[in-house]
This record gives structure tokens, C-alpha cells and sequence, in this order.
């Protein structure tokens, strides 16, 4: 497989910088095998049945930019830090001028948060700051800007909607510097109809990371290595996959993020409890072992999750469905429209 072959073209206009309000209003395109139905996501009440398991992603998006200085002498420098992943000291992060900035330095981004650059290499930096714990947690809240992704924030800069918008209503556990979005378009009400009508959910954690928007690199798509992420399935959570298996309903993750968290812990055929990192990569070949269907939005050209969709579905099957949300105006990315994808 080529890179090559997982390319289309997408019209810029089509990449949505603001999400559908109110979040069910955004389209939905149903994929059943080979027949294809533009619907919107309140529609979900329709298509989802009783014994259907929806698996979620409850991690929480931490406002992980932030905008600092640094000061020598007299000179003070603007620095702008994207977070990356907690370390066992400090955090991972990036920088930008990532060459200016040097080991020992104090970077301040408020009155009550800065941090000491420990180290530093050619790609990132570890930052140790000055709060620990819930004392962190109130200051970088106060201080951070959501981590909008590459192609909006190359639109717009980030502002106070962005910390409502670009979080699911059931976001519980810290850690992901980038949302699971295709839960984004579940409000309070959606969640109440579908539990009513007998939909069952599991919540696990998987902590998004920026690598999620890193480009392959590699012709032969088999040889690219995925960044990892760490994600947790509780022994509960397994349990009622499993039971829902056994029982003859459906797994269905809401977001690739749920989807790869659940098939790392099934490694033996049913769903296990699982604590720690997943570099899984899923691209078409690949034999799914709990996932009977997937809601997910529409995904980059060339990009790992484009991949992925196409070993659910087929990659004529999935060529045809992006064909046909290019034709018909689907909103793209993070903020856009969802599918539901059904082999």
C-alpha cells in the first residue's frame, strides 16, 4: 500500500472552523456496507438500537498552549509552549523559537504559573513548573488557550468558545492535548433518548496526543511508525464489552480514539483490562476484533485515521464515501460532520 493511494482532494472551504450549533445539527452520513444516507446526528435516535453499546472517550482536553516570556538582562523574548505529554518530571512540550530558548531558563506565563526548562533536544523541550497538582490545574486553566488543531489555528486563534466547543459534554479524565471529536457532537439530551431507547455506554480514557496530527512520512504506508498514547480500559468496562459481545449487540466506538483503545485490549479476542500505552495501527488488512461499526468525522488526506476507516470499510467503500461528502458539502476535521460507518 502507498502513501498515494489514501490522497484526495478536498476544497479548503469544506474544512469547518467552528462547529454545528447545536451540536446534533451537524450532518451525518450513514454507511451501510455499499448503500450511502445523508442524515444529521439527531438522527442517531433512529439508527442506534436497544443492546447497542456505545463506547466513549472521557478524557479531557487541557488548555495546553500557552503564550510566556522569558527574560536575559534587560531583553525580554516572547515564547509560545504547546504541552505534550506529563513526564515523571516536568512535561513534554513544544516551542517555538524552539533555537532560542535555552536549558535552565525560566519561561513565565502568569502571575502564578511559569516553569524551568530540564532539558532540551532538536525536536522538544521538558518543562518542570513551579505547580504541582490541583494548584497546576487552576493556573494553566486560567492561563492556557485550547490546542486547536494545525488546520483551524492556521485560520483563527483560539478564544474563549473554543473551551466549550472543542470538549465532549462527558470529558472527565485531564491528559489529551487534542479532543476525540467525533464525540463532540453528543449533547445531554442525545445521551438521555439513546440510554431511554435502551442504548448502553461504556466510558474509557485514551489521553489524545499532538501526535495524532503528525503526517506519514513513508511511501509503504506498513513500514510507519504510530506515536503512542496512554489509555485505560477499567476491568467494568471490559466486562460490559464482553457482555454485550456474548449477548449479540453491537460495539460501536464513538471516535477513532475509543476504537484503537479497545482494540489494544483485545489482543486476546475479548476485551481485557488495560492500563498503559497504544502505538496500534490499523490500516486496511487489519482484522477487527470487537468493533462492529464506528462513528467518526471525515479525516486528512494521507493520514493514519483515513487508513484506519479504510480497514473497517474497504478502501473502495471508503474512496466512494469521501467522494461523496466532497460532492455533497460535508464540513471536514475536527469541527466538521460525522459519519457512521457500518461494514
Amino acid at each position: 500500500m502507498k502513501l498515494s493511494d489514501f490522497d484526495f482532494d478536498l476544497p479548503g472551504a469544506l474544512i469547518a472552523t467552528r462547529p454545528a450549533r447545536p451540536r446534533t445539527a451537524a450532518r451525518l452520513l450513514l454507511a451501510q456496507g455499499d448503500q450511502i444516507t445523508d442524515l444529521h446526528v439527531a438522527d442517531l435516535i433512529d439508527i442506534f438500537c436497544p443492546g447497542d453499546r456505545l463506547v466513549l472517550n472521557n478524557t479531557r482536553v487541557i488548555p495546553a498552549r500557552l503564550f510566556g516570556h522569558r527574560q536575559r538582562g534587560e531583553a525580554v523574548a516572547k515564547v509560545e509552549i504547546t504541552l505534550l505529554e506529563p513526564q515523571a518530571q516536568g512535561w513534554r512540550a513544544l516551542a517555538k523559537p524552539l533555537r532560542k530558548v535555552n536549558v535552565g531558563e525560566m519561561i513565565r506565563f502568569s502571575d502564578q504559573l511559569s516553569a524551568t526548562v530540564a532539558a532540551k533536544s532538536e525536536s522538544d523541550l521538558r518543562l518542570e513548573f513551579n505547580l504541582t497538582g490541583d494548584d497546576f490545574d487552576t493556573a494553566l486553566n486560567a492561563a492556557g488557550a485550547m490546542p486547536l488543531p494545525p488546520y483551524i489555528a492556521a485560520k483563527r486563534p483560539a478564544d474563549a468558545q473554543d473551551n466549550t466547543d472543542y470538549q465532549t459534554v462527558f470529558a472527565r479524565h485531564a491528559g489529551a492535548v487534542a479532543a476525540p471529536t467525533a464525540s463532540l457532537h453528543f449533547d445531554a439530551d442525545l445521551l438521555a433518548a439513546l440510554a431511554a431507547k435502551g442504548v448502553a455506554f461504556t466510558e474509557v480514557t485514551l489521553h489524545v496526543g499532538a501526535g495524532t496530527f503528525l503526517p506519514v512520512k513513508v511511501e509503504d504506508v506498513t513500514t510507519h511508525k504510530m506515536h503512542a498514547e496512554w489509555g485505560q480500559v477499567s476491568p467494568g468496562a471490559a466486562a460490559e464489552i464482553n457482555a454485550t459481545k456474548a449477548s449479540g449487540g453491537r460495539i460501536i466506538p464513538v471516535g477513532t480514539t475509543a476504537l484503537r483503545l479497545i482494540e489494544s485490549a483485545a489482543v486476546s479476542g475479548r476485551v481485557e483490562a488495560w492500563e498503559g500505552t497504544t502505538d496500534i495501527f490499523i490500516y486496511p488488512g487489519y482484522r477487527f476484533r470487537v468493533t462492529d461499526a464506528l462513528m467518526t468525522n471525515f479525516h486528512l488526506p494521507k493520514s493514519t485515521l483515513l487508513m484506519l476507516v479504510s480497514a473497517l470499510m474497504g478502501k473502495a467503500r471508503i474512496d466512494r464515501i469521501y467522494a461523496h461528502a466532497v460532492a455533497h458539502q460535508y464540513r471536514f476535521f475536527s469541527y466538521g460532520d460525522a459519519s457512521l460507518l457500518i461494514p
